[in-house]
C-alpha cells in the first residue's frame, strides 16, 4: 500500500499545486508551488481553513463539510493579500485518514504570472497551463518589446520638447515654457508671484568686454536666481537680459521683497572676467496674481512691467511691487 511520502512524491510529480490534509483539517504536506505562492509562510503544520476563505460550497465552514464534498469542485482564496482566488478538487484517502486538495491548474495564469512569477516548471509536463504560460510569456516578451521602443520614442520626445522649452545658454525655461506655465497656473486657480527682473548696465559690459563676457554674466546671474528660488518656482530668461521668475503660493509681499533684495544685493557683486571686472545690478517688478479679479496673463506681466518700469525710474538696482502703485494711484 502507498504511504503518505510515496503519495506526497506522485503528487508533486503530477499536480504540484496541491495540499494533504488530515481529519482535522491540519496540511500535512504542500506542493512545491502552492508553497511557492507564500515562499515567507510555511504552509505544513496550520490549518488549511485558516490559510484559505472557501467561497464555494458556501455553507462550508468546517472540515468534516469539508471532506463531504470529496469529489465536489471548490472556490476558494487566500485570507491574506495579495487574495488570490483558487480552484480545486478535494479527494478523501483510505480509511478516512484525510484528503488531497488539488489546486493544480485552479489559479489564473495571469496572476501566477504578474504575482508569483510562475514558470512552465512549476507545472506538471502535460498541465493545459504550460500551453497558456507560453502564450502568456510570448505576449510579455512582445509587449516588453513594444514598451521599450515606446519608451525610446517618448524619451525622445521628452528630449525635444525639453530642448523646445530651454534657454540654451542659461539652460533656464525659456519665454515659451514661461507662458506654458502660466497658461497651467491660472487654469488651475493657482496663485502666485511674477518677478519681472532686468540686468541693469548688462550694454555696457557687452560693448566693452565682448559678448563672452556678457555670456559670462547672464551665466552667473542664473546661478544666482535658481540658488534664491524653490524647486516648483520657475526661472525664465525672456529676453537678453531680462528673467522672469514664478513663485507658486508665495504671495506675502515682505517674503517677496525680501528675495529680491538678496537677488539685488548678489547681482550687484563684481564679477571677473580675464582678468577685468564685471558689474552690473538688478531691478525688479512684482506683481501678484491676486490683485486682479480674472487674471490673464498679459495682464499680470504688464502690471510686473509698470513696476519695473518704476524701479528704474527711481534709481535701479532696486524693487517695485506693482500694489504699491496702485496704492500711489500711478
Amino acid at each position: 500500500m502507498m504511504g503518505t511520502a510515496d503519495l506526497a512524491a506522485l503528487l508533486e510529480t503530477l499536480c504540484p499545486m496541491f495540499a494533504l490534509v488530515d481529519e482535522t483539517g491540519r496540511i500535512t504536506r504542500v506542493g512545491p508551488t502552492l508553497q511557492k505562492l507564500r515562499p515567507d509562510q510555511p504552509m505544513e503544520g496550520q490549518d488549511f481553513l485558516t490559510l484559505f476563505e472557501l467561497l464555494r460550497p458556501r455553507m462550508v465552514t468546517t472540515i468534516p463539510a469539508l471532506m463531504a464534498t470529496a469529489g465536489g469542485r471548490l472556490r476558494l482564496r487566500f485570507r491574506d493579500n495579495p487574495r488570490t482566488a483558487l480552484k480545486g478538487l478535494i479527494a478523501p484517502l483510505p480509511n478516512g485518514e484525510g484528503a488531497v486538495i488539488n489546486l493544480s491548474f485552479g489559479i489564473s495564469i495571469l496572476d501566477a504570472v504578474r504575482d508569483y512569477a510562475l514558470t512552465s516548471a512549476d507545472f506538471s509536463g502535460t498541465d493545459l497551463a504550460i500551453e497558456l504560460l507560453y502564450l502568456v510569456e510570448a505576449k510579455s516578451a512582445a509587449m516588453e518589446a513594444s514598451r521599450s521602443l515606446n519608451l525610446r520614442l517618448q524619451g525622445a520626445m521628452l528630449a525635444a520638447e525639453e530642448q523646445a522649452y530651454t534657454d540654451t545658454l542659461t539652460g533656464l525655461k525659456n519665454r515659451r515654457a514661461m507662458d506654458h506655465i502660466m497658461s497651467h497656473l491660472l487654469s488651475a486657480k493657482s496663485r502666485f508671484a511674477l518677478m519681472h527682473l532686468d540686468l541693469d548696465f548688462f550694454k555696457s559690459v557687452n560693448d566693452r568686454l565682448g559678448h563672452a563676457a556678457g555670456d559670462q554674466v547672464l551665466q552667473h546671474a542664473s546661478r544666482i536666481m535658481l540658488e534664491e528660488t524653490r524647486n516648483d518656482d520657475t526661472v525664465a530668461r525672456v529676453g537678453g537680459d531680462e528673467f522672469v521668475l514664478i513663485f507658486k503660493g508665495l504671495l506675502d509681499r515682505e517674503k517677496l521683497s525680501n528675495i529680491a533684495g538678496r537677488l539685488i544685493g548678489k547681482l550687484s557683486a563684481p564679477m571677473s572676467f580675464d582678468g577685468d571686472t564685471c558689474s552690473v545690478s538688478a531691478s525688479i517688478g512684482i506683481a501678484l496674481s491676486t490683485e486682479f479679479e480674472n487674471p490673464l496673463a498679459s495682464e499680470i506681466i504688464h502690471a510686473a512691467d509698470l513696476a519695473l518700469y518704476s524701479a528704474k525710474r527711481n534709481g535701479r538696482s532696486r524693487h517695485c511691487l506693482y500694489s504699491e502703485l496702485s496704492e500711489a494711484g500711478q
